[in-house]
């Protein structure tokens, strides 16, 4: 593949050709007959590709050492760098040092469980399971105080 002329990144437009090349891979994995079973597996590409894409720093549409160690932080759940190779190795069966889209696609969907997967579902989770709550606060006793 030929390499994109290196444009000053200007916000989302750098973020342009990745999001297509990310498209193209999501539509290529609609028609995997290994995801046919999968529920919601449209929506589930949407996510992975906003996800891959906040991770994918260096925008070079792979996932290196220091995104995974960046997104972990990020995340709160720092990892050493020895930690970290594991988590990549994890995902690419230790035949790569970054994580492709569909290393990343695959883990995700795929039936092992890797640290990054299981990372990824918490995050999804925590996102999901605190909706602001409605009502009256609920009433704290003296002993549940800091």
């Amino acid at each position: 593949a030929m390499a994109a002329p290196r444009r000053p990144s200007g916000g989302g437009l750098r973020r342009a050709p990745q999001d297509g090349r990310l498209e193209e891979l999501n539509k290529e994995f609609l028609c995997f007959p290994k995801f046919s079973d999968e529920e919601d597996l449209e929506e589930k590409l949407a996510v992975f590709k906003e996800k891959y894409m906040e991770f994918d720093l260096n925008n070079q549409g792979e996932i290196d050492l220091m995104s995974v160690k960046r997104m972990m932080e990020k995340m709160g759940a720092p990892k050493t760098h020895l930690e970290l190779k594991k988590m990549i190795s994890e995902v690419t069966g230790g035949v790569s040092e970054t994580i492709s889209y569909q290393d990343f696609v695959n883990v995700m969907l795929g039936k092992r469980s890797a640290v990054l997967k299981l990372v990824m579902m918490f995050e999804g989770k925590a996102n999901e399971s605190n909706p602001k709550p409605s009502g009256p606060p609920p009433e704290r006793d003296i002993a549940s105080l800091p």
